[in-house]
């Protein structure tokens, strides 16, 4: 079974796109971190569709209920079961296509392992719904985090071709919250946004790429060679549906640099080791460095078209022909920057509790 992630700080998913409700259990927090409903929903909310990107039209209320573990404001130091409730579900369209697996989705690869026994609507389990727990175990992680000053954001730099420029971290944290792509290159952001429609009326969709930052991470987190913070952080992240590729600091470029280039020479600054560049994105050995973790994702293109395209029909074993009815997203990456934010932050509090850096109870 592959529904928990970490060691120590661990999350459990659980729910399907139109199943009663998603969710997420959360044990190996701390008691007495102070944690409300809201700070749940405010998380959640930057994962809901963004208007004017051509974004799905079904629209989920995606209010947090707390079921256990957090009472009174503050964790108790059991497991913290958090859900959403699926309401606004339109199964009909799926059942038509029961048995033609839609190109890009995990239709066919579920049907031949569970035996057509699982869960086809809106893609059951494999739908980037479930990420909403994803989010909410995020909340609890990020506002853990806090306690010890790490912060995590994230942010587009790719949509269609489309890249941002290089920006400053104060501009990074001043502007994603300027437009609905959460790009911090305004300019970019537009031409992007053109992109994205220009897709949609043909009924196509694109991809891009996520930049996740985590700024103050303590020296030392990861354990090589088999649980390294690189691995646990990729495995994290390849988690999300329809992230394709991981690249941490200059990534594949790095290939085709001299090495003269790409190391990062170590100087001291107030006392404090760092790193003149940080082509490593952070990490050495697949241990941090105390330098900024930066990491990028790739998102495929919506897999959800409405261009008629080739399939197999598997109750008669022939080719077929599908047109992918429904409410779609033609492009998911702006959603996808708060999952990417939520699964760093899981990842990292599992190493910083099991580094013995945050007490057990939080005071």
């Amino acid at each position: 079974m592959g529904n928990s992630l970490g060691k120590l700080f661990t999350m459990t998913s659980f729910g399907e796109s139109h199943g009663r409700c998603v969710g997420v259990v959360i044990d190996g927090c701390p008691a007495g971190l102070k944690v409300t409903e809201a700070d749940i929903q405010a998380e959640l909310d930057k994962r809901k569709p963004v208007a004017g990107t051509m974004a799905t039209s079904r629209v989920e209320a995606d209010k947090a209920e707390i079921l256990s573990g957090i009472f009174e404001g503050y964790t108790t130091g059991a497991p913290i079961c958090l859900l959403v409730w699926n309401k606004d579900t339109d199964s009909g369209v799926y059942e038509a296509m029961r048995f033609l697996p839609r190109p890009g989705h995990a239709d066919y690869t579920a049907f031949m392992k569970y035996g057509g026994f699982n869960d086809y609507r809106g893609g059951g389990r494999f739908s980037g719904r479930i990420t909403a727990g994803f989010v909410m175990a995020g909340a609890i992680a990020k506002k853990l985090l806090a306690t010890i000053n790490i912060q995590v954001l994230a942010h587009t730099v790719e949509i269609g071709g489309i890249k941002a420029i290089p920006i400053s971290m104060a501009q990074i944290k001043k502007n994603i919250s300027q437009n609905s792509l959460r790009c911090a290159d305004v300019k970019a952001a537009a031409k992007m946004l053109q992109k994205i429609k220009e897709a949609g009326a043909v009924g196509d969709s694109v991809g891009g790429i996520v930049e996740g930052i985590a700024l103050n991470v303590p020296v030392g987190l990861g354990e090589p060679v088999f649980d390294t913070l690189e691995g646990d952080l990729a495995k994290a992240l390849l988690a999300i549906p329809a992230v394709k590729g991981v690249e941490f600091g200059a990534g594949f470029t790095a290939a085709a640099k001299m090495g003269s280039e790409n190391n990062d020479a170590f100087t001291v600054k107030a006392g404090t080791v760092n790193t003149l560049t940080n082509n490593a994105g952070g990490m050495l050995g697949g241990i941090s460095n105390g330098m900024p973790v930066v990491v990028r994702v790739a998102v495929k293109p919506t897999p959800s078209i409405a261009i008629e395209q080739q399939t197999i029909d598997l109750e008669k074993n022939c080719a077929a022909k599908l047109e992918i009815k429904g409410r779609h997203d033609t492009c998911i990456v702006p959603r996808v920057v708060p999952v990417v934010e939520a699964m760093m932050a899981v990842t990292l509090c599992d190493f910083v509790v099991r580094a013995g850096q945050i007490p057990g109870v939080i005071k």
